[in-house]
């Protein structure tokens, strides 16, 4: 997946916690205390309270980019209010007052949306905001996990401090592991029983364009953490991928999902290979066994038939994918490109999803940044 999205960390194995209640980001525990929480991340589709967005604006990239990107935001926002609270990350009060003038002329109700005002660099929730997950009673709480930008290739203080902004504000306990990780929301995939799938090139390799990183972190190193922390049981490894257009270094959420135990969506053969995934990861992707070490049925969505071209007309010199969906309650959120294969990828993917809405929005201007649905948005379960 492309997107325009460090500091070296060492590596740790103890968990640091923190209350939202507490005056500092970090209080260390013994790693014998540590060892006694396990926990568990909710898949995505499981019901939400509500979605978490980043909304776009002028203090970082310009007045052109919340113009190219806004009608985006109010979309998703319309689309998803009315079956969950949508909370809205505002840069500032100006930007607090814009947001709400832009949602009531297109005629969205602000029954179910709140606003936080936080600093921001970006949008791009999904890899910089919290991680919710269940602790081993069922608690739900915020994982805050290292970002630094993709390996310090963009701006990424402001957006580091999100996950313990919501939680101190929301008053909900916060699991610190900046100094434990870097992990980025679109870097890892997890099944409904516990199988992780992610690419070393987004984690654990130390070529050097990332290597700040978790440098000198090993696989087995990062799975006892994943294990720990998102209640990984097994783990598919892809190889992964570099390229200067790609700057996550081939994130997960732009080739393949887990739809349940048994079935993964990924695309063609021949499309991944078009995409840049190389020969031995999509043979690893296509012999991908679930916990039961049963070959996961596979469902391939297409590529845009033509290469993206912008409203303004503006030819990105490459195809969209559809697999960077968004499964929120009773709804789908699927990019859509104004491409012909817009209506096979929204009616295989409602295939997929039974009971819910497949809404496909035009997600061109943002994909002219690198990213699409999945990259913005964040799920917080029900408690």
């Amino acid at each position: 997946m492309m997107l325009l999205k460090t500091i070296a960390l060492s590596l740790t194995l103890s968990m640091l916690t923190q209350s939202c209640n507490a005056a500092d980001h970090i209080d260390t525990d013994p790693p014998t205390k540590m060892k006694q929480t396990t926990y568990t991340f909710p898949e995505e589709s499981a019901p939400h309270e509500g979605t978490w967005l980043q909304w776009p604006h002028q203090y970082q990239h310009g007045v052109d980019y919340p113009d190219e990107l806004d009608q985006i935001w109010v979309e998703m926002t319309k689309a998803l209010q009315s079956t969950e609270k949508v909370h809205l990350i505002a840069y500032n009060e100006t930007e607090r007052l814009r947001i709400t003038d832009l949602l009531l002329e297109n005629d969205v109700p602000l029954t179910n949306i709140d606003f936080k005002i936080y600093k921001t660099d970006d949008v791009w929730i999904r890899d910089n905001g919290p991680i919710y997950v269940r602790d081993n009673k069922g608690k739900l709480v915020i994982q805050d996990w290292g970002f630094n930008g993709w390996g310090e290739k963009f701006d990424y203080e402001r957006c580091n401090a999100i996950p313990a902004l919501i939680a101190k504000d929301t008053n909900t306990e916060i699991v610190n592991l900046n100094d434990v990780m870097v992990n980025e929301g679109g870097a890892v995939e997890l099944d409904p029983k516990g199988v992780l799938l992610a690419t070393k090139s987004a984690i654990i390799s130390q070529y050097p364009a990332n290597s700040i990183r978790n440098q000198g972190m090993s696989q087995a190193q990062a799975e006892e953490i994943f294990s720990q922390y998102l209640g990984a049981k097994k783990f598919i490894w892809l190889e992964g991928g570099f390229s200067k257009e790609d700057i996550t270094d081939m994130h997960i959420d732009g080739i393949a999902k887990f739809v349940s135990s048994d079935v993964m969506v990924t695309m063609s053969k021949k499309d991944l290979s078009e995409w840049g995934v190389s020969a031995s990861d999509i043979t690893t992707l296509y012999t991908a066994t679930n916990i039961e070490n049963k070959e996961y049925t596979k469902v391939a969505l297409p590529l845009t038939s033509k290469n993206v071209t912008t409203p303004s007309g503006v030819n990105l010199y490459y195809k969209g994918s559809y697999i960077n969906y968004y499964v929120a309650n009773d709804k789908v959120l699927v990019p859509n490109y104004n491409d012909v294969n817009d209506k096979v990828a929204n009616e295989l993917i409602a295939n997929l999803y039974p009971g819910r809405k497949v809404i496909g929005i035009d997600i061109r201007n943002l994909y002219a940044y690198g990213g699409m649905i999945h990259c913005v948005t964040q799920q917080q379960p029900k408690q």
